[in-house]
């Protein structure tokens, strides 16, 4: 299985100091703006005006409860 490619820059500030964070994979943390943010695969999408269809492997759950449960602000 190949690896999967991580992030090069927060979504927020746009700094490049990232850390993994937390226990779920695709967690992150900004060492500029301290905000955490997910990524994840949602599936595949047949054109632009459609549903996604989810993939086999991504979680049913988003991100931010996971955010919440551990005390940070969504």
């Amino acid at each position: 299985m190949a690896e999967r490619a991580a992030p090069f820059y927060c979504p927020y500030c746009g700094d490049e100091d990232l850390r993994m964070f937390g226990e779920t994979h695709g967690q992150w943390r900004c060492g500029a703006c301290q905000r955490v943010f997910g990524l994840r695969y949602l599936g595949l999408a047949s054109d632009w005006t459609t549903a996604v269809v989810p993939s086999p492997e991504s979680p049913a759950s988003s991100a931010a409860p996971a955010a919440t449960e551990k005390g940070l602000k969504p």
